[in-house]
Order: C-alpha cells, then sequence, then structure tokens
C-alpha cells in the first residue's frame, strides 16, 4: 500500500472548503479520507465548517454555536469561493456522512461537539472502521477514547516520546507531524506501537511532496491531493 491521501477540507483548491463540491471533486481525484471539520448549531446539530463564525466561508454572520440549523441550512457556501458555486449549502455531517459511505473514509477534525453524540453517529452511519478522530483539546480526547475505545484516534507529536505517551494515554493509531520531525527514531516508535504515520506539510508544493514521498511515512493530509497525486505519477 502506498501512501494514502487525507485531502483537508476536502479539494478546498479547487472547490469551497467542506462543501459536498470539495468533497465529491477530491473523491473524484482517488483520495482515501477526507477530512472534514465539525461544529454544533445552537439545536445540536453536528455541521461541517472549519470557523467559529459563518463570516468567511458563507453569506451570514454569527457564531455557528448561537444559530439554529434552520438558520445555517439557509446559506450559500459558495459564492464566496466563486459563482459557478453558488448554492452549496454548509453540509449536516450526517447527510454527508450518507454521502460518503461507499465512497471515502472520514477524518472528523473536532472543533466542538458532544463526544457521545459524534461516537453515536460513527457507529450508526457505518463509519467506525472507516475514520478516525482529533480534537485540540486534550480532555476532549481523553473523554472520547474512555466513551469510544474502540474508535481511532490521531494524536499530534513531535519527538518519539510523544509517540510513546500518545499510545499509553489515548491509544493512538494515527500520529501527525510536520516534516521537519519525521526523524527515524520518530518512525521506529511508532513502527513499535502499531501507529501510522501522517505528515502535515507547512506548504503543498512539488517540492515539498516530493520530500513527503521519500518520507517513510504512510498518510498525507494535505490541500492539493490533485498536486500530489500528480507529482507521485512522476516519480
Amino acid at each position: 500500500m502506498g501512501i494514502e491521501i487525507v485531502s483537508h477540507r476536502g479539494a478546498n483548491g479547487l472547490a469551497p472548503e467542506n462543501t459536498l463540491a470539495a468533497a465529491q471533486l477530491a473523491v473524484n481525484l482517488g483520495v482515501d479520507y477526507l477530512e472534514v471539520d465539525v461544529w454544533t448549531s445552537r439545536d445540536h446539530v453536528l455541521y461541517v465548517m472549519h470557523d467559529s463564525t459563518v463570516d468567511r466561508t458563507t453569506n451570514g454572520t454569527g457564531h455557528l454555536l448561537s444559530l439554529t440549523s434552520t438558520e445555517i441550512d439557509q446559506l450559500d457556501a459558495g459564492s464566496w469561493f466563486s459563482p459557478e458555486f453558488a448554492g452549496q449549502r454548509v453540509p449536516r455531517l450526517a447527510d454527508l456522512l450518507d454521502w460518503a459511505q461507499g465512497r471515502t473514509k472520514i477524518f472528523f477534525d473536532v472543533k466542538f461537539a458532544h463526544p457521545q453524540q459524534l461516537i453515536d453517529l460513527i457507529h450508526a452511519k457505518g463509519f467506525a472502521d472507516d475514520s478516525f478522530i482529533w480534537s485540540g483539546s486534550k480532555e476532549w480526547m481523553k473523554l472520547c477514547h474512555k466513551l469510544g475505545s474502540s474508535l481511532a484516534l490521531k494524536v499530534n507529536v513531535r519527538n518519539p516520546a510523544d509517540v510513546h505517551k500518545a499510545h499509553a494515554e489515548l491509544g493512538a493509531r494515527i500520529i501527525e507531524t510536520g516534516p521537519d520531525h519525521l526523524t527515524a527514531d520518530l518512525i521506529a516508535a511508532c513502527r513499535q506501537h502499531n501507529i501510522r504515520a501522517m505528515a502535515n506539510p507547512p506548504v503543498n508544493t512539488e517540492a515539498m511532496y516530493r520530500q513527503l514521498l521519500a518520507q517513510e511515512i504512510d498518510m498525507v493530509n494535505i490541500d492539493r491531493p490533485d498536486l500530489f497525486i500528480q507529482v507521485a505519477g512522476e516519480q
């Protein structure tokens, strides 16, 4: 198996991020995972959006947590990117998972969600074996591990000691780090615990992708899957 591709916010260089259009283009390219950001509406519906507010990527304003699902469902999430994507909506996570079944696996980047609600949805939609989860909150990750210990968690690391800690505390199955930290010792620590190593590059250029392709890694989390596939094909 070659390096698996995680498409960050979908094919966000070709379509508005975190929309069904970006997801479809990523799948068309043949990526392995779709990365989706998870927020919760005022009435407890899970949505796919990166920012805490809807201002940057829709025609609305306000904090997503303060808006109801009825209000969010009416927003245009595509026109800011290009007129051809006018009418794209902020996807409900449940709807996106229905669409994704049989098409791609999912990386859940949790911004704000109750862990049990997300865990229940992952199981209900059949993604327990075809997904992994991360949150920037250490306490959230600990609770998620406790409530849904069978689900795969991703942990950000910088050195081999972080890898060992991620395994011991959270049973991490995937670690993520920048190219500068992908040392032989870090990779060895991953192999020791059967943890997959994922690189998240600071820039998405041909030169960076060539560097990643030369590394002993399992996955990449990138913004330009189209360019990565092109560079990989040339090598």
